[in-house]
């Protein structure tokens, strides 16, 4: 393992990663994520999972950490997405 490298794995995972835990306080708070794709979001989650699968298959622990935790935060959204749908639906013929 080279160090070196791995911080700089390390680094890059909590950039990309922390990146989404404005989007789920945001979605949280707002109580509804009506400007969220849930196309854009399950073909995300399908590559994140792809990526923490091959992480797992190489033993990269920056890669099986950040994505793990990425899969869980959009994952999240994008539930949350969903409920809030389900809890207070758009009245009919709003966009």
């Amino acid at each position: 393992m080279n160090l070196t490298i791995d911080h700089l794995g390390f680094a890059a995972a909590a950039c990309t990663t922390g990146a989404f835990i404005p989007q789920v306080l945001l979605v949280w708070r707002q109580r509804g994520a009506p400007g969220v794709s849930t196309g854009m979001y399950l073909i995300f989650i399908a590559g994140v999972a792809l990526w923490f699968s091959y992480g797992v298959a190489i033993g990269a622990w920056p890669i099986i950490i950040a994505n793990g935790l990425t899969l869980l935060l959009a994952s999240g959204v994008l539930a949350m997405k969903w409920y809030f749908e389900r809890a207070h639906p758009a009245p009919a013929g709003a966009p």
